[in-house]
């Protein structure tokens, strides 16, 4: 073989050489193409689920992610409420302030009946002589018991307390670790059917705004103010008033069937 044939043998080598590299460069990139593809579906896969669990309110051991606060109450006549008549406590319980609650169904015969807590329905805005309300003219609709973490409507809140659940209130600025607190003690008690009515805790957490006190637990005509919630009082509170046949004026009433969707029950 002459020297020009070599010389272009060789050249014909190199160029197939050259040929098979690039094909494999190219298939190689194509195979990371589609790897890198799979990772990122998996990965768009992976991110909805999350997310999907998350908005559906899964792993919340029962709670909503849905919680829609009570309608507020406005338009008519405000239902300017008087002073409430403080009474001697015979509750027990240290702190408690008790309220005249001798208005119903008369106050004729015991208690200045101007003072003590009415229970009249009404369909516009109520001004409360107590902060939170511990009684008095109320929403003809009362709200679903639970744990809110807005504000909630005095109106409405209050018919709960004629029915018999306890409120518990809160500053907004309470640290978050406290608010947990109080989430706990309230998912701890257990339901209740008073009278037969539907099983619930009976039992209201929420924000409010205005507060003297970092925590103040309600019922209808009886108020606590607390500054921990690792108060036993506050125990004391529920076990004493909660859905109580002695004090709850409409023993049996419901606290589920009203307004309202709490984040829990």
């Amino acid at each position: 073989m002459g020297k020009a044939s070599r010389t272009k043998s060789e050249a014909t080598r190199r160029e197939k050489i050259a040929a098979q590299r690039a094909a494999a460069q190219r298939a190689e990139r194509r195979r990371k193409l589609v790897i890198f593809g799979a990772i990122a579906t998996a990965a768009v896969v992976v991110i909805g689920v999350v997310v999907g669990f998350a908005l559906s309110g899964g792993g919340g051991g029962g709670s909503s992610s849905h919680e829609a606060i009570p309608p507020a109450v406005s338009g008519g006549t405000v239902d300017t409420q008087p002073a409430a008549l403080v009474v001697p406590n015979t509750s027990g319980i240290s702190g408690v302030v008790a309220y005249d609650t001798a208005g119903w169904p008369t106050a004729s015969h015991n208690g200045p009946s101007a003072r003590a807590l009415g229970h009249t329905h009404v369909t516009g805005p109520v001004r409360y002589s107590v902060t939170p309300p511990v009684g008095g003219d109320h929403n003809a609709v009362w709200m679903n018991c639970g744990i809110y973490d807005k504000p909630v409507p005095n109106e409405h809140a209050t018919h709960n307390l004629e029915h018999g659940a306890v409120w518990i209130t809160y500053q907004p600025s309470l640290p978050q670790s406290e608010v947990n607190q109080l989430r706990a003690f309230v998912e701890k008690q257990t339901t209740v059917s008073p009278g037969g009515a539907p099983a619930s805790r009976y039992m209201d957490l929420t924000p409010y705004p205005g507060l003297s006190s970092p925590i103040v637990m309600s019922s209808w005509g009886f108020q606590l103010k607390v500054t921990s919630p690792t108060d036993p009082r506050l125990q004391e509170f529920v076990n004493k008033f909660r859905a109580s046949q002695t004090y709850t004026p409409e023993y049996g009433g419901e606290c589920t069937g009203g307004v309202g969707t709490p984040l829990q029950t």
